[in-house]
This record gives C-alpha cells, structure tokens and sequence, in this order.
C-alpha cells in the first residue's frame, strides 16, 4: 500500500508540474516574465519533490527491498519524466519569448 500511495504521490505532483510550466510558458508570451519565472520556480520546487520520491524508490530496491514493476509504476516514471521534459522545454520557451520582447 505505501508503494501505491508514493506512486500516486509521484503521480499527482508530476501532473500539477506540468500544469504550471505551460502556465509559465503562457505568461511569458504574454510579456509577463516576472510572473512567468515565479511559477516555473514553483513548478520546479514541486518537481525536486517528486523526483526525491522516486529516489526513495530506487534506493529501496538497491538495499534489496523488492520494488514491484507495475502499470501504476510504468505510469509514474512517465509522468515525471515527461515533467521533466517540460521543464527544459519551458526554458527554452521562456527565454525566446523574452529574446523576442527585446
């Protein structure tokens, strides 16, 4: 059960991640970078909390506690590597628009 309750968690927290790095994105086409870059940071800080999640995850199975493959699990990694991706991705966007204000 508290294998279930960390993916859900992982889950959760990648999905409102990815949420605010498109908002970020959107203001910052809209020639509002300050707001932009407070919520990437805040999206950011989120992300760090899922991933320290997943950390735990990996180190239980190194210290040799069985960590079962699942879809919930398949579905976790995607999510927060798609977060992940996103980020990188509202950067690179973030700082275009800025470039293009300019």
């Amino acid at each position: 059960m508290e294998l279930q309750n960390d993916l859900i968690e992982i889950i959760s927290l990648s999905g409102d991640v990815k949420r605010k790095f498109l908002k970020a994105v959107k203001h910052a086409k809209n020639d509002e970078a300050e707001k932009a870059e407070e919520i990437y940071q805040e999206a950011d800080d989120q992300l760090i909390n899922a991933h320290l999640k997943q950390t735990e995850l990996i180190k239980k199975e190194a210290n040799g506690e069985k960590v079962e493959s699942s879809l919930m699990l398949t579905h976790a990694q995607d999510h927060l590597m798609t977060a992940i991706l996103l980020r990188d991705m509202a950067k690179e966007f973030m700082d275009l628009y800025a470039r293009l204000e300019n």
